[in-house]
């Protein structure tokens, strides 16, 4: 039996592991087998995210602790709870749920929190075809990188252009003197 001291200790750890989460998921796991789990862990480790399972008390209460998650419908609370969380990127883990369940069925994802923004489970597939941070990032890039590339071929044509010139005059005086 879990003691009181126990539970406020893991009451601590999934306070500490929700607070500064981006992106977290309620992923019910039930009737998966162990090597399914170890391997949506894997999976999920592999890109550097945390998969723990909780007490869905205890996960209201950090919620709770935490504040700005009170929309969070009571029935996501029951059955099995496993939690993924993210730091850094908060929808890769989406795109790994995804994977896992259309080829398994499971795990089933009950809600996800991103950017403190709550997501029913139904909505995994729209959640998982959000870009990364990583493909904003380079679009962004791309988006500035264009006019300076455009610039730089548009100079390149016109010396281009102008050696053209310079070389048809020199074979021109060279014809007529």
């Amino acid at each position: 039996m879990v003691t009181k001291e126990q539970k406020k200790r893991q009451l601590a750890e999934l306070t500490d592991l929700l607070r500064n989460a981006k992106g977290v998921y309620f992923a019910d796991y039930s009737g998966m087998d162990v090597a399914t789990v170890d391997a949506m862990r894997a999976a999920l480790k592999k890109k550097g995210f945390l998969y723990r399972v909780g007490k869905n008390t205890l996960i209201r209460r950090a919620l709770a602790d935490i504040g700005g998650y009170e929309g969070i419908p009571s029935d996501k609370f029951e059955g099995m709870t496993g939690l993924v969380v993210s730091y850094d990127d908060p929808v890769t883990p989406a795109k790994i749920l995804r994977d896992i369940s259309e080829k398994t069925q499971k795990p089933k994802v009950k809600v996800a929190i991103i950017e403190r923004e709550v997501f029913d489970g139904s909505q995994l597939k729209q959640v998982a075809e959000l870009p990364t941070r990583e493909e904003i990032i380079a679009s962004i890039l791309g988006a500035l990188d264009a006019p300076v590339s455009g610039i730089v071929g548009s100079i390149n044509a016109v010396m281009r252009d102008l050696a053209g010139v310079i070389e048809a005059v020199a074979k021109k005086r060279a014809g007529v003197e």
